[in-house]
């Protein structure tokens, strides 16, 4: 499986579920060595994909990454950022 394929597949994984996934799923899942830079790739192509930490009754501290809607404040910090000629 090449890294297209891991990526995209991570991708529609995103797409359908709604609570999102942990790193340690998306590597057992899609046999991802290193998630942060698969997502951090994701991001570059242009993906909203949020990482939401979540503390269980045992302290424990999970990510769970999502894909999701930017909100306008971060369009807006786009547009800004493309007409400064920063990108």
């Amino acid at each position: 499986m090449s890294t297209l394929t891991k990526k995209a597949a991570v991708l529609a994984a995103l797409q359908n579920t709604y609570r999102g996934l942990t790193a340690a799923q998306i590597a057992a899942r899609f046999d991802v060595a290193n998630v942060r830079a698969t997502v951090s790739d994701l991001r570059m192509d242009g993906f909203a994909i949020y990482a939401n930490k979540h503390t269980d009754t045992n302290g424990r501290v999970k990510t769970f990454y999502r894909l999701g809607t930017p909100s306008r404040a971060v369009v807006a910090a786009g547009y800004k950022a493309i007409a400064a000629g920063l990108v």
